[in-house]
């Protein structure tokens, strides 16, 4: 057997549950049971890669899958303790489709396609032989034929989309495969269907518009099944100890539930528990460029954006949404919203965000091509603009300030705070590679502006102040008078840097002390 009835799932969830790290989400097959038989039994959940979207999906076919018996693996899980915990434990026939897996050297369509047909054809004689007697004009019809019913467990469904020889057309069969499949067929139990890219719309409807579609930015009913909550992750801090809280909200930290609750990247927790070392993992299991081809699509639309929240400035926009067929991302809310869908950027009541820092190592990688024109000149100059800040060149800081007001860039013409803020960011963008660094950070009696906190031992940290018509030695005085050094204080030294601008005689200062 390929997809009926296996015992694959049992197996890869044995797995999930012999592994150091695991978090119970079976209460997830509660709320997915309710929906059997329903006029809701037609679930699409998507996520970002890496959200538990598979765990989750074996966890569900090795608790519906009958033939066998999985007590054993549920016993323990929280989902034992419902009283309708038996009602449906092994009682489905389950057919699981893993779309991802693809056939050797399949180089078209019609291979890969038929490639499932195939198996779950030879599933469905193998468990029914009477099917072998007669001919059938679809997948449909044999299924039908059984006069069984069944649980259809379909993960990745949109993986063929990412595939290279996938056309347009391909793809509007493919929706229709599904269709004739799935919609209104008296053998479906439930279909429980996952991907990353939501169902692509019609202008009339949908091909699969059966489906109850929950994903990042609209699931106010699964959101803390997919992903680490904040309990969660202090739970596991507890349990290992191997990495502080801290370390792992910093690093991986950033998307919101419906509620505003937190919520984490699973994968990158795990392993950051088990490695005992926070990393980039998350963003290091797909295409190294896959930021910077959404962003590449139409760079002028979002430099300013990506500018922004770059700066740690959320960015207001009306998502448009984006489906599994609008991949020539053009426009501004395009791009933006296939940024949500992939989980490179939070979104919240109407803003955006980057959420970690693991993502806004990506970004700040993006700030750094050729593509972001001006902006990449102004990143290239950010390694000399360190140099002197460390060196105490007064001079020298306030001219490559100068040089980089100077340039025709709308947005950095310091319209307003947030104009001096992403400049300020530009320019010391290279920092980040040595430094930790905080925008508005809490310390003292009140918030720095930015605050460089060095990733080695006996660096000098450096506290900045930023000030509009006044002097950089009024912003050195505040920096003393409230306190902002205490968080730096057990580094190896502090550079205390005020930097002014005059609006009147267009006009920037700085001044750099040691602190002492």
């Amino acid at each position: 057997m390929y997809y009926l009835n296996t015992n694959a799932q049992i197996i890869l969830f044995q797995d999930t549950l012999n592994s150091e790290i695991y978090v119970d989400k079976s209460l997830l097959i509660a709320k997915i049971s309710s929906a059997i038989r329903t006029n809701g039994k037609y679930v699409c959940i998507t996520r970002p890669r890496r959200f538990g979207k598979t765990v989750n999906a074996n966890m569900l076919g090795a608790y519906y899958t009958k033939g066998y018996d999985t007590h054993d693996l549920f016993r323990n899980l929280a989902i034992s303790g419902r009283e309708d915990y038996e009602a449906h434990l092994n009682k489905y026939n389950v057919i699981h489709i893993d779309f991802s897996i693809v056939p050797d050297f399949c180089e078209d369509y019609e291979t890969y396609l038929k490639s499932i047909l195939k198996k779950l054809k030879s599933d469905l004689q193998e468990g029914y032989p009477v099917l072998k007697k007669s001919e059938y004009a679809g997948m449909s019809e044999m299924l039908q034929a059984t006069g069984d019913s069944f649980i259809f467990i379909l993960d990745e469904w949109d993986a063929v989309f990412y595939e290279k020889y996938i056309t347009p057309e391909n793809k509007v069969h493919y929706l229709k495969f599904l269709k004739s499949l799935l919609k209104d067929k008296a053998y479906v139990d439930l279909v429980y269907m996952t991907g990353v890219l939501p169902i692509a719309k019609y202008a009339s409807g949908s091909e699969l518009n059966m489906f109850w579609e929950y994903h990042f930015t609209n699931d106010r009913v699964f959101e803390e099944y997919f992903g680490l909550t904040e309990e969660e992750v202090k739970k596991l801090t507890a349990q290992h100890g191997t990495v502080s809280y801290e370390d792992l909200e910093w690093w991986y930290d950033g998307y919101l539930m419906s509620d505003g609750r937190h919520l984490f990247n699973p994968r990158s927790v795990s392993r950051a528990l088990t490695d005992g070392v926070c990393r980039n993992y998350w963003t290091e299991t797909g295409p190294v460029n896959e930021v910077a081809d959404c962003v590449e699509h139409n760079a002028d639309e979002v430099r300013e954006d990506i500018v922004k929240m770059v700066a740690g400035i959320p960015v207001e926009a009306d998502l448009s949404g984006f489906s599994a067929v609008e991949q020539e991302l053009n426009t501004r809310d395009e791009i933006l919203s296939a940024m949500v869908v992939y989980g490179f950027l939070s979104y919240y009541d109407g803003y955006l965000k980057i959420p970690n820092r693991e993502l806004m190592e990506k970004f700040q990688r993006v700030l750094a091509r050729s593509s972001m024109g001006e902006i990449r000149e102004i990143v290239d100059s950010s390694k000399e603009m360190l140099a002197a800040t460390l060196a105490q060149d007064e001079r020298k800081v306030a001219d490559i300030l100068e040089k980089v007001h100077d340039r025709e860039i709308p947005f950095l013409q310091y319209n307003d705070e947030n104009a001096l803020s992403c400049v300020i960011t530009l320019c010391y963008l290279y920092a980040r590679k040595d430094y930790r660094v905080v925008r508005e950070a809490k310390s003292g009696k009140g918030y720095c502006d930015y605050l460089f906190l060095p990733r080695r031992r006996g660096q000098q940290a450096i506290i900045l102040e930023l000030k509009v018509d006044d002097t950089p030695e009024n912003a050195i005085r505040q920096i003393r008078q409230k306190g902002y050094t205490e968080k730096a204080e057990s580094c190896g030294g502090i550079l205390l840097v005020g930097i002014s601008y005059d609006r009147k005689e267009i006009k920037h200062s700085c001044r750099i002390e040691p602190w002492s």
